[in-house]
């Protein structure tokens, strides 16, 4: 029998009936190692060697590494989402670290994760109910359904299963840029399509009712731009007078107020499409000279506790407004309408009426920020019955 050739690789049969094989490659610490694989037969096996040293020959390394997903994860969130991404994304990326992957895929070992091991793991996950798993009826004062007996199957919705698939696959996929892993598992495996809801939105005359209501609230202007142009709750809390040009009529979008680790932080808006530079409609420019002249008077009133900021919208010390707080002044406005919408749904309604106005969705999309046009026509753009009824109509005036 011929001597094989140094590197070539040997196949033998273990005890137990399995066949092991051994080829020497290239890992991905640039040094030569001898990795084994194992199969059945000596056909499988002998393939799995071939398929090893075709990808040494491309130049492709092998993993060596045997670290587990808990410790990947970690240096991961360390030094590849927190050096490149916004606090807030850090923080949502930690989190589902922290509360889904580590518990369920901590252990697995980050190169042979299997398809089929994030698959399970994701079944899991979406069928858990989290009021058993979190033991949040238990620590109620008079516990009323799960620790009674009674599940009440508060399961996680869709949206966010795929917001940890989605935390999950691009944690991998950072693996195989630094060629820990040849492969992305995560991407093999499917997740169910999320149902975006839009709330439920205001009519025109809604919407008309609602600023006048809110007349007399000092907080109006933000109610003005958030129908009219339709702000983000952070985009509005951190906007400048700075960014302000009335004389002109325009505006610059290129802040963000949100609560991070518990800090209040101005930072950059949420999305690069989301710096955007919008006209000012009339309306908006006379409720933000009114909301200009009431903040002097505010500034006049606190004197030496006042806090210049450079805010437009503050609270009565110049202080910048607590996101959450906002709902001081929304909820009680909301509740003497008889309203059960939420703060952003004047977002959701700004956009829809747009659409509805037939705007093209290129144009909307600008006004409102979004990161691709799929946003805007795939949560917002859904006709009315009257603009149904119109269109049909419209047909069958063409078939008579």
């Amino acid at each position: 029998m011929a001597k094989r050739a140094n590197g070539e690789g040997s196949i033998t049969r273990r005890k137990d009936g399995l066949y092991h094989g051994r080829v020497y490659v290239t890992t991905t610490s640039g040094l030569p190692k001898r990795v084994s694989v194992y199969g059945k037969t000596r056909e499988e096996v002998l393939e799995k060697i071939t398929a090893l040293r075709a990808q040494d020959n491309q130049g492709i390394p092998t993993p060596d590494t045997n670290v587990k997903m808990t410790e990947y994860l970690m240096y991961w969130l360390a030094a590849v989402v927190k050096v490149n991404r916004r606090p807030k994304t850090y923080q949502g990326y930690e989190s589902v670290v922290r509360v889904h992957l580590v518990p369920g895929l901590g252990t697995k070992k980050l190169r042979t994760l299997r398809a089929a091991d994030v698959r399970t793991w994701l079944a899991r996950v979406a069928s858990t109910c989290q009021c058993c798993k979190n033991g949040w009826d238990k620590a109620r004062a008079k516990p009323e359904c799960c620790a009674m007996g009674e599940c009440c199957d508060s399961r996680l919705s869709r949206r966010m299963v795929q917001s940890i698939h989605a935390v999950l696959r691009n944690a991998l996929e950072s693996a195989v840029r630094e060629e820990l892993i040849l492969r992305n598992v995560a991407k093999l495996v499917q997740v169910p399509t999320p149902e975006y809801g839009t709330g439920k939105g205001l009519t025109v005359p809604q919407a008309r009712l609602l600023l006048r209501t809110a007349a007399a609230d000092r907080l109006h202007a933000l109610y003005v731009l958030a129908l009219a142009m339709g702000l983000r709750r952070g985009e509005l809390l951190g906007l400048h007078w700075a960014a302000v040009d009335l004389d002109r009529g325009t505006l610059i979008v290129s802040s963000n107020l949100q609560r991070v680790d518990g800090v209040l932080q101005l930072g950059p808006t949420k999305t690069a499409s989301s710096l955007r530079t919008l006209p000012l409609p009339p309306v908006v420019t006379a409720a933000l000279r009114e909301h200009q002249e009431r903040q002097a008077q505010e500034r006049v009133a606190a004197g030496e506790r006042w806090k210049d900021t450079g805010l437009v919208f503050t609270s009565r010390v110049g202080t910048a407004i607590e996101p959450d707080n906002l709902r001081r002044s929304w909820c009680p406005l909301r509740d003497r309408l008889g309203l059960t919408l939420r703060f952003h749904d004047l977002r959701h309604t700004c956009v829809t009426l747009l659409l509805d106005l037939g705007v093209p969705p290129h144009i909307v999309r600008q006004i409102a920020g979004h990161s691709d046009i799929g946003v805007t026509m795939k949560v917002y753009a859904h006709a009315s019955l009257d603009e149904q009824r119109k269109a049909l109509g419209s047909l069958s005036d063409s078939l008579s």
